[in-house]
């Protein structure tokens, strides 16, 4: 994935006094097959703003993305339907990718094993706690294996074990040639990552 010279303002007050605020000003990113890439920086700094112009949630006011192949999107903060159980978000969203009925059950069925939460698989989107739905958001990002995976905060509300499973995880789609581009407010576990990015003065500045 390769994006360069994004640029992104928003247009705050009321008129004739709205005046334009920048947040991104040619901020350029690239995550390669077989990387771990970390995106920091502070509340504020356009972190989301940035993740949601690579997955094609927002328009950028200038710059280019390019994407090689499928990506999966893990947003902050969790887009489910509160009314549909589990197993019902990943028929919903196996039909939105397209995935024959037998492959998307299989890799429900791997994602539940793989993040600990298959018990939850019945039950409805509004009775699961945070760190449950969190889980969620997150093999829903996974459910298609795609080839670039965008997480922003992925781990908030895991305890320390789902968290070791996150990271296994990320491993290994490291090894099979994934790239993963992770945002967070900051990064404890730097050794995890093969590269980090700052993201301040609406600038990617590698650390």
């Amino acid at each position: 994935m390769e994006a360069s010279g994004i640029e992104k303002a928003y247009r705050r007050g009321i008129w004739p006094l709205r005046r334009r605020l920048p947040v991104l000003r040619g901020a350029d990113l690239t995550v390669r097959a077989g990387e771990v890439v970390g995106l920091v920086g502070e509340n504020g700094s356009g972190k989301s703003t940035l993740m949601k112009i690579l997955v094609g949630a927002l328009a950028a006011d200038a710059g280019t993305v390019s994407v090689a192949g499928r990506s999966g999107y893990c947003p902050q903060v969790p887009v489910v339907y509160e009314r549909l159980t589990c197993d019902e978000h990943f028929e919903l969203f196996g039909r939105a990718y397209r995935m024959p009925v037998d492959a998307e059950r299989r890799a429900r069925r791997g994602l539940y094993a793989e993040l600990g939460f298959e018990r939850y698989a019945t039950t409805r989107a509004d009775q699961l706690s945070g760190g449950t739905l969190a889980k969620l958001n997150l093999g829903l990002a996974l459910l298609a294996d795609p080839e670039v995976l965008l997480l922003d905060e992925p781990y908030a509300g895991f305890d320390w074990d789902t968290y070791v499973k996150f990271w296994d995880l990320v491993a290994r789609r490291r090894a099979d040639g994934g790239a993963v581009l992770i945002i967070s407010h900051f990064v404890a576990d730097e050794e995890r990552f093969d590269r980090i990015v700052d993201l301040r003065d609406g600038l990617a500045v590698p650390r």
